[in-house]
């Protein structure tokens, strides 16, 4: 497989990382330089088309569960980070809480009992959604995090949620592959709508 590394650097700011956003191109941490990354082939998942798994469907009807966006950004970050092998050290972590303070990303967290059972975390541009990372400590609930954060995309009128790589798992959810200069056509587009998370 052909490798998606486009590039490597010391460090990384705000701005670079959502002007790499636009050009197709994501950042990752995890060793002495941040690398840079960018898939021919890039993972969506079509807001119309979201697929819910039958047993989550039940697991969902049940409840007992509550969703919040925005109110723990730093914690669901450190609780995506927290796993032996992660591409999310210090250098993200910062440039991540950087762009949630200024409006740029957001996160979903599930909450159990009222502590954080689930979240997920991504980028806004204009009505285009880069989710990042998820992470659970409820079984189920990172899940219900993504298809909750489909709904709440498809709602506010978004036009592209974007999941990087396709895998088995998100592929149950609808993810499929667009190529490169599809996507890159879909995240202008996108790019240029005035929504709000």
């Amino acid at each position: 497989m052909e490798s998606d590394l486009v590039g490597v650097s010391r460090d990384l700011d705000a701005r670079t990382v959502l002007d790499a956003y636009r050009a197709g191109v994501f950042p990752m941490g995890g060793g002495r330089a941040i690398t840079w990354h960018c898939p021919r082939v890039r993972a969506v998942i079509p807001l119309d088309a979201v697929r819910v798994p039958r047993s989550l469907s039940r697991r969902m009807r049940r409840g007992g569960f509550e969703i919040t966006c925005d109110t723990a950004f730093g914690e669901v970050m450190l609780g995506c980070a927290g796993r032996q092998d992660t591409w999310i050290d210090a250098r993200i972590l910062r440039v991540y809480q950087e762009l949630y303070e200024s409006g740029d990303a957001h996160s979903l967290e599930v909450w159990v009992d009222g502590a954080l059972a689930a979240g997920i975390y991504g980028v806004q541009i204009g009505g285009a959604f880069f989710a990042e990372s998820k992470f659970h400590r409820v079984t189920d609930m990172s899940k219900i995090a993504l298809v909750k954060l489909a709904d709440r995309l498809r709602l506010s009128g978004f036009d592209l949620l974007e999941v990087q790589y396709v895998t088995p798992h998100l592929a149950r959810f609808g993810a499929v592959g667009m190529g490169f200069d599809e996507y890159l056509r879909r995240v202008e587009h996108a790019a240029g709508l005035r929504r709000r998370f």
